[in-house]
């Protein structure tokens, strides 16, 4: 084995090292990401402040995370000068982490309304729809981090298209709650949070999409060209909603 070879395969190994570096912090990343999920919906389902002030208090900890992940992936292309389809894994990867950045703000978002909704008491059956949403959006975003991590095409695919769906439920869940607070207008703070904590969660869903484009681009090397299926987003609740 000559000299540059042997130059050749330790850099090789070395970059090699860098892209596992990369891919376990994102893993680990993503693994946070879904605890404040569930944590944030938990603490609204149970009334419970104390949860949902552990989920405020943990979102530097997930920026931080954030800025460690495109730090080593800036240094990493600076040091490697990847090509092609090893360049594609380290951007993917910052796009990734963004997104999941995203995802933890609004899990705080609707912990933040936990807190402020900590006084007041509601009858369950509000809640159960946002419940439902939050059950598909948490489903989709472990499936598209498993295809992040196993390359899996096929997984991101079924999470873009399914984008559809969220919007859908989203929009339900409007109705549902435009109904309780016309029956009894007792109802109306309370259903209007729960709005705003929908309308996270369809953001949520939002982002999955995006890390599944992103797993797209990784593997074949272009963005997919067919337009991002939605729902109705022409609707009055979907209207008052944006931000």
């Amino acid at each position: 084995m000559t000299e540059f070879s042997t130059r050749t395969d330790h850099t090789a190994r070395a970059f090699d090292s860098d892209l596992d570096e990369i891919s376990r912090k994102v893993a680990e990343m993503g693994g946070l990401t879904e605890k404040q999920i569930s944590d944030a919906v938990q603490g609204l389902l149970e009334r419970d402040t104390e949860l949902a002030e552990r989920v405020i208090a943990t979102d530097p900890v997930i920026d931080a995370m954030q800025r460690d992940i495109e730090e080593k992936s800036i240094l990493t292309i600076a040091r490697r000068q990847p090509m092609a389809v090893d360049l594609r894994e380290i951007v993917g990867a910052m796009r990734v982490c963004n997104d999941l950045e995203r995802i933890g703000d609004h899990a705080k978002h609707i912990a933040k309304r936990v807190v402020a909704l900590s006084s007041d008491l509601y009858p369950q059956t509000l809640i159960r729809g946002v419940e439902h949403m939050a059950d598909l959006v948490l489903a989709q975003l472990k499936q598209v981090l498993d295809a992040y991590g196993g390359r899996d095409l096929q997984a991101a695919l079924d999470v873009w298209k399914g984008d559809e769906e969220v919007d859908a439920l989203c929009t339900s869940v409007f109705r549902e709650l435009f109904t309780y607070m016309m029956e009894d207008p007792r109802n109306i703070t309370f259903c209007m949070h729960l709005m705003f904590c929908a309308k996270d969660i369809e953001r949520m869903g939002d982002h999955a999409t995006n890390i599944a484009e992103t797993v797209y681009f990784m593997i074949e090397g272009r963005p997919i060209t067919d337009q991002r299926p939605k729902g109705d987003t022409t609707n009055f609740p979907s209207a008052l909603m944006q931000k």
